[in-house]
């Protein structure tokens, strides 16, 4: 049994999808999971209760946390660490080997390419929550308690991934006749991985045992565009004019004190002021793993976005 944690987000789906290469044994875990393939063992829980996170992953071989939660410090300061706690305690009692799905926020600004041996310098409080939970795994690693993997990705892109900053800023715009927008720089670079990739790769380390106890970063394609290329790039696939609109840091700051759920991505804009560039090099050789580039990647989204009824 391969057990996902945090099951409908787009992560997750392309996951499960990725997983039938290995397994027709997945079980899906969330307060409301809904089947990805018709074989998916379906699991209610909420992951913040330890007995309910220990049946979910009871019986497991691997699990996978990809699970998300609501963008606020504050829930982050109070849930994250209770939610690893969990699933760390659920696994060790099961003997199962854990993938957690992570981001780069733990590594704060870096100058030049994000690589696994990057040092944790975190210049947000959302990434000294990430931190001290990617920390936390390498302990239990280092102790030889646990194994298990941290897998990072950087933002992403792709065919229905609605939550994605990118898709729902240029896509959705462009399928709604609207211009584009573009947060504070559209001149620096911006590493983005492909949602199809990054469900292919997470599956990969999970069926790989000698991948596991330590850090590996996603396939993400090394020619990163900047986000004036990004969006003429998704403007041509759609069919819609190149213009767009460039969101300043003082606009942001002014719209947060009117749009509360936008206060808590203040913090995290240094990652669109400079370039943001990620490395999966070792990856790409160790897997002989090829990302998908900008180019049809975006290609594909566009086609899903052409796909959907406009708003």
């Amino acid at each position: 049994m391969q057990t996902i944690l945090g099951a409908n987000g787009i992560i997750a789906t392309e996951l499960a999808r990725s997983l039938r290469t290995y397994t027709n044994e997945i079980r899906l875990v969330s307060r409301h999971p809904k089947k990805v393939n018709d074989t998916d063992e379906l699991f209610t829980a909420d992951l913040l209760d330890r007995e309910q996170v220990s049946r979910a992953i009871e019986g497991s071989q691997v699990v996978y946390l990809v699970a998300g939660l609501r963008y606020d410090y504050k829930v982050w300061q109070r849930e994250w660490p209770l939610l690893i706690d969990n699933v760390i305690d659920g696994c060790k009692k099961a003997g199962a080997r854990l993938v957690f799905f992570s981001n780069v926020y733990s590594l704060g600004k870096v100058d030049g390419w994000m690589k696994e041996t990057s040092p944790m310098a975190p210049c947000s409080k959302k990434g000294e929550v990430r931190k001290a939970i990617e920390e936390r795994i390498l302990r239990e690693i280092s102790q030889g308690s646990l194994q298990a993997v941290i897998a990072r990705a950087p933002d992403f892109y792709g065919p229905h991934a609605l939550l994605s900053v990118a898709n729902l800023m240029v896509f959705d715009n462009l399928k709604n006749d609207k211009k584009p927008q573009w947060l504070v720089d559209a001149t620096t670079k911006h590493s983005m991985i492909y949602t199809p990739d990054a469900g292919k790769a997470t599956a990969l380390l999970g069926n790989t045992p000698g991948a596991f106890n330590r850090i590996w970063n996603l396939p993400t394609h090394r020619d990163a565009p900047t986000g004036a290329a990004f969006i003429q790039q998704a403007a041509k696939a759609m069919g819609r004019p190149d213009k767009f609109m460039v969101l300043p840091t003082w606009m942001l700051y002014m719209a947060a004190l009117f749009i509360p759920s936008l206060r808590g991505a203040l913090e995290m804009l240094y990652q669109s002021k400079y370039d943001y560039l990620f490395d999966s090099s070792d990856f790409e050789k160790t897997f002989g793993f090829a990302p998908t580039t900008y180019e049809e990647g975006i290609r594909q989204t566009a086609a899903s976005f052409k796909e959907q009824r406009p708003a």
